[in-house]
């Protein structure tokens, strides 16, 4: 298994993470730091990061209903509550992680693991994992504009890839939109509204793949179920098979 993959596996941190930390020489190997992105590990390799020494946990992977002004990450430099601060120590002993993320004051169903594998292939857009919204935008929008939705919008360089407008709901002077895509840049959903024309005020995240959020208090949790993961579609097997196989 390659190195920054190991790294990833032992839910330390994801693999983009894993290889700054080998080329800063953060990575130990048997005792001998290596820099290569390319290293590869077999079973019995000892590997040690910033002096602790990682092995692979059980298998855990949790559904999080995030509330709104919350972070997505593991720890901020600013001193504001991440996710990680609204769980118990038990979990972030086994390495839980956020799979991608939600922005700040978006809110709803965030997965997070401690397999690495899981992690990479329900964020890598190549996978097209769907994920639903509930977007509260305002005005009403026009049909040229959720049809624009439809078709992928372009933000900044990016075209977005075609979403699906599930179903539009007057909300006052308002409207609640339910839209999919199965991309995840960087405040993707607000910014493909405003190259519409469109402000989106509230913001819920309420799938991802098949798993939904419902029956979740903000700021609760749960065990995802083996029947949920094995929906994905991204051959569940085979990524705890991935996984266990360094133990």
């Amino acid at each position: 298994m390659r190195l920054h993959k190991y790294i990833a596996a032992c839910g330390y941190t994801s693999r983009r993470r894993a290889e700054l930390l080998i080329q800063a020489g953060r990575v130990l190997v048997n005792g001998k730091s290596l820099m290569s992105l390319g290293t590869t590990v077999k079973q019995g390799d000892v590997v040690t990061v910033n002096d602790e020494v990682l092995s692979i946990p059980e298998p855990k992977t949790i559904l999080f209903n995030k509330p709104p002004g919350i972070i997505t990450s593991t720890h901020d430099t600013h001193e504001r509550l991440t996710v990680m601060d609204y769980l118990p120590p038990a979990l972030l002993k086994v390495g839980i992680l956020p799979i991608g993320r939600l922005d700040r004051e978006t809110e709803g169903l965030l997965l997070m693991t401690n397999i690495g594998e899981l992690n990479h292939r329900v964020t890598h857009p190549s996978y097209e994992i769907e994920k639903e919204y509930v977007a509260l935008v305002n005005g009403k929008p026009a049909k040229n504009a959720l049809d624009k939705l439809a078709a992928g919008v372009q933000i900044e360089n990016h075209k977005t890839a075609p979403a699906k407008v599930l179903q539009t709901v007057p909300d006052g002077n308002n409207t609640q939109v339910v839209l999919v895509i199965h991309e995840g840049k960087k405040r993707q959903v607000r910014r493909m509204f405003e190259a519409v024309g469109y402000k989106v005020l509230r913001l819920a995240r309420t799938r991802v793949g098949n798993i939904k959020l419902k029956g979740l208090e903000p700021c609760g949790w749960r065990d995802a179920s083996l029947d949920e993961l094995r929906g994905l579609g991204i051959d569940y097997d085979d990524i705890l098979k991935k996984h266990s196989s360094f133990k």
